[in-house]
Parts: structure tokens; sequence; C-alpha cells
């Protein structure tokens, strides 16, 4: 994987964002869909909400996703196979960067049919914490007929991407405001955050 932890890295130096393809294997995302989490995910994920802790709250004018947050040391295997991808790519990033990220967090993402997320930035104006979103896609056979590009607005360009299975976009979280598109079939995604402090410090 240092090929692609060293393309990622280059990607986020040099322009803020970084798309590796096939992230996931093909039998990886096939694992993860099994799972009953996913299976189910209607009966048991909840709505993505606005905001944080007090001020959190619903807005489907603004976002139409359904998550249910990972718990990192006790997740699923075929949960471990990314997570542990993740952790290696943290590692990599601080030593070729030299940046300080200490964690990461993630949530199963389901976008229904005709959902989407408006314009808007990942990290929050008083949590500054996350600094680069993950976003790993899980829709197999995925054509662009069916829409829900990520819209990322760069300084000079706008780029839009398929959520195309196993493949992975990472950008910074503080730089680049994005858009979910609306798409005509469910979408899937495990979504998180690169942070530059451990997780079980952001509930003390």
């Amino acid at each position: 994987m240092n090929s692609t932890f060293e393309a990622i890295a280059d990607g986020i130096a040099e322009s803020g964002f970084a798309v590796s393809d096939e992230f996931l294997a093909p039998a990886e995302v096939s694992g993860i869909l099994a799972l009953k989490e996913y299976q189910t995910w209607i009966e048991h994920f909840r709505k993505g909400g606005v905001g944080k802790n007090q001020a959190l709250h619903i807005n489907e004018a603004v976002r139409g996703d359904y998550i249910q947050w990972v718990d990192n040391n006790a997740a699923p295997e075929p949960l471990t196979v990314y997570l542990e991808k993740l952790k290696h790519l943290v590692q990599f990033m601080n030593q070729s960067l030299l940046l300080s990220l200490k964690d990461f967090e993630v949530h199963l993402t389901v976008y229904p049919p005709g959902s989407f997320y408006r314009r808007h930035l990942d990290q929050f104006s008083r949590d500054d914490h996350r600094k680069l979103s993950v976003i790993c896609y899980l829709n197999e056979n995925w054509n662009e007929g069916q829409g829900g590009q990520l819209r990322m607005f760069l300084p000079e360009k706008v780029v839009e991407l398929l959520p195309l299975s196993g493949r992975l976009v990472c950008f910074r979280s503080d730089m680049i405001e994005h858009e979910v598109l609306s798409a005509t079939r469910p979408r899937m995604s495990i979504t998180g955050w690169i942070l530059d402090q451990h997780v079980s410090l952001k509930h003390l």
C-alpha cells in the first residue's frame, strides 16, 4: 500500500485532496456490504444532523443521509480491514508530511435515493480537530447516470467525483467546501475524519 499512501500524501500536499481508486478491493467492499449493519440500515441507522453537541439538529433541506458510528475497538472483521488501512495511512501521512495526526473516527453512511448534502465545510468553527476528511465508497456497479457525485469547490475549479466502489477520497477538512449530489439509488460509504487528537479526548 505504500505507493497508494504516497500518492494520497502527494495529492494532499499539492492540491489539498487526493483520490485513490481500489483503496478497497471488490471482495473487501462486498464483505462490508454483507454486514447486518448495511443489510438492515433502514431500521438501525439514524438521521445525520447539522451542527455539533447542543447545536446538533436535523435539517433535511441541508442533509438527508443516515449514519451509524463505528466503534474502532469493536468493529466487525470486514470493517477492521478498512480501519487498519486508515491506521497505516495516518502513520504514513505523519512521516511524509510531518503532520501531528493522532486518531480517526468513521461512520457508515447511506443516502437514500433523491437525498443530498448541501455545500459545507467539515471542520467546525469551534472545533478544529478534524484535519483530513476520508470517504470510501461502497457502491458496486455504479454509473454516471445514477448521479451521487461528490462535488468539491477548489480555489480555481470545481471537481466532481462519482462514488465508485472501493474509491477513497481524502481532502483537507478546513479548506475544501463540498456537497453530495442526489442519486437514483442508495449511495453507501464509510465517511470519516482524521484528527489531531485521540477520539477518547473528544468526550472529556
